[in-house]
Parts: C-alpha cells; sequence; structure tokens
C-alpha cells in the first residue's frame, strides 16, 4: 500500500475528518418552553453514558441544566435538509417542532420530546456536567432507548463544514478479525 502525499492543514479544521459522530438533534423542554438543537460535538463516554457540547448561548444549554435532561435523536439522510435548518435558527425565537413540522412525542422517562421523525431517541438524565471558560460538557445517562427496527443500519448524516455534510455509505464486516469476546452482541 502506497503511503499517502500528506500536506499542510489548519489545525482549527479538525473536527472536519475527526467529526466524532453522526449529528444528533437534542430535545429539552423545562417547564412551559421546549428546544431542539442540532448537535455535531458529541462522544460515547461508555455503554450508556454519552457527552455533549451544549454552548452556553443555546436555548437547549439553560433547558438542560435547569430540568437535568434531554433526548437524544438520530436523524437520518430523508431528514438532512431540516437538520441544517434546525441548527441555523433559535430556539428562542420559534417553536422549532412547529417550525419544520416535527412531530414531539412523549417520553417514558424524562419531561423532554421525542422527535417522532428520527430513526431513534435516547432518553436521558444528567449525571455529571464539566462546564467552565473553555467548553460546556454534559456527561447523559441514557435511560430508556428507543429505535426503529428498520433499517437496521441507518444512512446517518455527518457535519464536514462549510456547510457540506456526508452520509454514512456502504458497510463491510471484519468480524473475522475479532475475538469472540471482543464482539458485541
Amino acid at each position: 500500500m502506497a503511503l499517502p502525499r500528506r500536506t499542510a492543514f489548519p489545525v482549527e479544521h479538525t473536527r472536519r475528518l475527526l467529526e466524532p459522530g453522526p449529528l444528533v438533534l437534542i430535545s429539552t423542554a423545562w417547564k412551559e418552553r421546549r428546544a431542539i438543537m442540532t448537535c455535531g460535538w458529541h462522544m460515547m463516554l461508555g455503554y450508556d453514558l454519552v457527552g455533549t457540547y451544549i454552548w452556553e448561548a443555546n436555548t437547549s444549554h439553560a433547558l438542560a441544566r435547569r430540568s437535568r435532561q434531554c433526548v437524544i435523536n438520530l436523524p437520518t439522510e430523508p431528514l438532512l435538509d431540516t437538520v441544517a435548518r434546525i441548527g441555523n435558527c433559535s430556539s428562542a425565537e420559534v417553536d422549532k417542532f412547529e417550525r419544520f413540522g416535527l412531530t414531539a412525542q412523549p417520553a417514558d422517562e424524562v419531561e423532554a420530546p421525542l422527535v417522532g421523525e428520527c430513526h431513534a431517541s435516547f432518553e436521558c438524565r444528567l449525571r455529571r456536567t464539566h462546564i467552565n471558560d473553555d467548553y460546556p460538557l454534559f456527561v447523559w445517562q441514557v435511560v430508556r432507548a428507543h429505535v426503529a427496527s428498520r433499517p437496521k443500519w441507518p444512512r446517518t448524516v455527518h457535519y464536514r463544514g462549510e456547510g457540506r455534510f456526508m452520509a454514512s455509505g456502504d458497510e463491510t464486516s471484519r468480524r473475522r478479525l475479532f475475538r469472540p469476546e471482543m464482539l458485541e452482541s
């Protein structure tokens, strides 16, 4: 295999190549207010722990801190335009469920609504925050998961920067290279 030819790359664009995962829609609610935000800065911290970066200027930040709950919703490729539009307007100015014709479904364990059009929704309770001058990190524990039965591996969307997105694509198996105890069921 030939080595790739590499050139200098702007450090501030690192996320374009290391995007941690698919875009998600985080729904929050507190008292009579609800919000949805598009989020690409999240990470798995354990089997049922998810970290999210929610900027303090977002309405979702305040609602998440007050309610200590959220739903992390997984949109798929057909929702790409909606996901982009949600990320480009403010819940302080508009009810995004109404504006984008999304179905707010009641959750079982939290007050925040599920986004009905999403492939999966994960009800979460706040486990811990790490909020300082550099970053506002929320650590969530998933307490209930709702996942569509089909497709098993949906085409999720990933943000690449500069208004460009990627939809997850072909999948290939390397199960034969794994020790049996390393495979999840």
